[in-house]
């Protein structure tokens, strides 16, 4: 492993005694949504382990939110300590003990109403604290200045409606320094719970109304505006750490870089602005440091590519491999690195394309250990033999990195690649049930009506042009189908498998389908073997209707109850059947004065006008509560 010796001791040289209340190496603060009118408020405050007085460790930190439009502070909030956690190194191999920070976070649940915080132009928070690290070598004064911990948030109203956001969040600090004249990044982009836009720059970091002569006492913190600290001379926000580059971030991805040109403790600033519809709704602002150090030399490793069972060596940009059925997929990678005891690893990024991605067959890591005639390591990449480019280029990079600090060096050797599959067609199946509904056959379930306690038995079938292995299968869409009665049966083989369905529904299986109404089974071909298609899939939902329905249910309505034998009674048989607990209830009649004049809980009643002519109502029901109403006429 590649170690930095004596960089304890160079650490110290650089870090001179510090005075009791310097201890700020940075911070940012953070809004998230709860629920209803509740948000959490957090301030994450990044403190010198090594030299930070302990008594400049506040057991809590005022915040004060401000209307950004007017400056008028709205209220004041303290937030206790919650959590005192260390910030890890990217590779903890390389950690040094004259280099450590603490993370503080300082939090509390708030209320922001909407009668409150309704105006447009949104609003701020602010926390002020002194005092930064006095070896900070890019400001003016570092002992004597202080940080604003800034956060911008838009009204919890917009145009009448509630507006939620949350705070963007940062990705973790970063514990490691830099070493000069290397390349160094880290990420420091963010997500958003809400799916706003996040964009990101640099910026002079804050200094505030905070002084030293306040001592271990933390300020009510002032109003906007807030100073910014002084830059030494030659340097500015676009030259917070000078160098080629010097240190910048990535707008999009939040990708800080630089390669420092000089020694020494750099404070620097970002801010992460928030969009949303295109409108800069927030943002919050982080200030951190970085140590740029003398490293010892760290040799990037190396690595060649070439065709498995092949001399020739492939040459980026120049060449394409070519995969083809029943040919060599793999490749053959040699890494090394002139360093001894480098630990290099083996990784793949595709560039390109998602899946089917190509996986190692060997081990991806080992040590060099030899040094002057370094061991040359060996790692084998093969491509499934599915890979189908359809005549694309694909491009996929292979990664050799060591284990060097402050930050690995790697190695990219970038593969052009296209690649053919051998040719299956898809299986076919077939069925005895109703063609499927277009145009979304393949997606709508067909209805079969199937009739209460009546056998139904369908057939299926499918064959493959390949004759490869084919299953046949079928499963109920959260029921099982053993449970309702249903029975399936098949016979699968190379390239022909038959299916039989089987139900003979009952009322237990109506009762399963409740207020659905029908019960949805998939039917399944597939394939099994190399390479296989899709498989093909045809969905049935199956109703159950009554023994007998009936067209439509119209009784007469007018009687003549003179003896003659023709319509003397009010009958009807075509009232809907019973169907499983849905059954015939009863019916009542009524004088056209709301007297109850008949009841009967029969199906088969018969009325006869009980002798007077006139209008009367009829009301039948049912135990699911249907009913059916209307009039008829008697005529004596």
């Amino acid at each position: 492993m590649k170690t930095l010796r004596s960089l304890g001791l160079l650490l110290m040289l650089l870090l001179p005694l510090m005075a009791s209340a310097t201890h700020i190496v940075g911070g940012e603060l953070d809004l998230q949504y709860k629920s209803g009118s509740t948000y959490t408020l957090s301030l994450n405050l990044y403190f010198d382990a090594i030299n930070g007085d302990p008594q400049a460790l506040d057991p809590s930190l005022v915040a004060s939110i401000f209307v950004k439009a007017t400056n008028q502070r709205v209220v004041n909030v303290t937030l206790p300590l919650t959590s005192n956690t260390f910030v890890q190194y990217t590779n903890p191999a390389c950690s040094v003990g004259s280099l450590s920070t603490r993370k503080l976070v300082y939090t509390k649940e708030i209320t922001l109403d909407a009668a409150t915080y309704a105006n447009p132009g949104g609003y701020y928070v602010a926390v002020e604290r002194c005092c930064r690290n006095i070896s900070i070598g890019n400001i003016v004064n570092p002992g004597g200045a202080a940080q604003t911990f800034y956060l911008e948030f838009p009204a919890v109203v917009r145009n009448g409606a509630a507006f939620i956001d949350s705070t963007p969040r940062i990705f973790p600090p970063l514990g490691d320094y830099a070493c000069r004249g290397e390349l160094f990044y880290y990420d420091f982009g963010g997500q958003d719970v809400d799916g706003d836009s996040l964009i990101y720059d640099m910026v002079t970091p804050l200094n505030g109304h905070a002084t030293a002569a306040v001592g271990n006492t933390a300020p009510l913190p002032s109003a906007a505006p807030y100073a910014p600290i002084t830059w030494n001379p030659g340097l500015s926000v676009t030259n917070q750490i000078p160098g080629t580059p010097a240190l910048g971030i990535d707008a999009h991805t939040g990708r800080l870089t630089v390669r420092a040109s000089s020694l020494g403790l750099f404070v620097f600033g970002v801010r992460c602005s928030e969009y949303r519809k295109g409108v800069k709704i927030g943002e919050t602002r982080r200030d951190f440091q970085l140590y740029v150090l003398n490293c010892p030399t760290n040799v990037a490793p190396r690595l060649q590519v070439r065709a498995a069972n092949s001399a020739a060596l492939y040459r980026p940009g120049r060449d394409t491999l070519r995969l083809l059925p029943g040919g060599n997929r793999c490749l053959t990678i040699r890494y090394t690195d002139p360093d001894p005891n480098s630990v290099l690893t083996m990784s793949t990024r595709a560039v390109n394309f998602t899946v089917p991605a190509p996986t190692f067959t060997t081990s991806t890591s080992g040590t060099v250990r030899a040094a002057g005639a370094p061991d040359t390591l060996t790692a084998t990449l093969c491509f499934p033999d599915c890979s189908d480019t359809k005549g694309k280029v694909y491009l996929l990079d292979l990664i050799v990195a060591d284990n060097g600090c402050s930050l690995p060096k790697h190695d990219t050797v970038r593969v052009a690649f296209t690649a053919t599959q051998a040719p299956n067609a898809a299986p076919v199946l077939t069925s005895s049930f109703p063609p499927a509904p277009a145009p979304t056959a393949d997606a709508a379930p067909t209805v079969v009506r199937v009739t209460l306690g009546q056998h139904y038995t369908a057939t299926l079938a499918g064959t493959d042009a390949d004759r490869n292995a084919l299953a046949l299968t079928a499963t109920g869409e959260g029921f099982d189908l053993a449970a309702v009665g249903m029975q399936f049966a098949a016979q699968n083989g190379a390239g022909q498998a038959d299916g039989t369905f089987a139900w003979e529904p009952t009322c237990a299986a109506v009762a399963a389908m409740g207020t659905a109404g029908g019960l949805v089974v998939h039917f399944k071909l597939t394939e099994t073997g190399p390479c296989v298609p899709l498989p093909q899939e045809r969905a049935i939902r199956f109703e159950v209707v009554p023994v007998a329905e009936v067209a439509a249910f119209r009784p007469a309505n007018v009687i003549t109850p003179n003896g003659d034998g023709k319509n003397d009674f009010l009958r009807m048989p075509d009232l809907p059947v019973d169907f499983c607990d849905n059954k015939f209830a009863g019916i009542k009649i009524f004088s056209r004065w709301g007297q109850e004049v008949f009841a009967s809980a029969e199906r088969g009643f018969q009325w006869g006008g009980q002798g007077v002519g006139g209008l009367y109502y009829y009301l039948a029901t049912y135990t699911d509560g249907r009913k059916f109403k209307g009039w008829v006429e008697v005529i004596p």
